[in-house]
C-alpha cells in the first residue's frame, strides 16, 4: 500500500536550517506529484511547497518564498524539504503528501526556538 515516511525534523534555533526527507513506496513516485504540508499548534494545515513528477515545476506558499526548496530524487523515491533561515513562526509538524492517492506521511516535528 501507498506509505510515506518523513524524518529530519528537530529543534533548530532561529535562523538555521534543516532538511527533511519523505521515503515513499507502495506506488510509482515517478508518476506522483509530491507535496509539503504543515500544521501549527491550533492552525489549520497549510500547503508549504509542491514539485511536478519530473521536477521541473515547483510551487511554493508566499511565507516560504525564497527560505525553502523542495527537490526529488526519483531514483530513491525520496522527496525533500531544505528549510533555511528558519523562524519560530515555521514551528510546526511538517508532513507529504501525494494527492494522486490522497496519502499522508505521519508527519515530523520541526521547532524553530532559542
Amino acid at each position: 500500500q501507498v506509505r510515506l515516511v518523513e524524518s529530519g525534523g528537530g529543534l533548530v534555533q532561529p535562523g538555521g536550517s534543516l532538511r527533511l526527507s519523505c521515503a515513499a513506496s507502495g506506488f510509482t513516485f515517478s508518476s506522483s506529484g509530491m507535496n509539503w504540508y504543515r500544521q501549527a499548534p491550533g492552525k489549520a494545515r497549510e500547503r508549504v511547497a509542491g514539485i511536478s513528477t519530473a521536477g521541473g515545476t515547483t510551487t511554493y506558499a508566499d511565507s516560504v518564498k525564497g527560505r525553502f526548496t523542495i527537490s526529488r530524487d526519483n531514483t530513491k523515491n525520496t522527496v525533500y524539504l531544505q528549510m533555511n533561515s528558519l523562524k519560530p513562526e515555521d514551528t510546526a509538524v511538517y508532513y507529504c503528501y501525494t494527492p494522486r492517492f490522497d496519502s499522508w506521511g505521519q508527519g515530523t516535528q520541526v521547532t524553530v526556538s532559542s
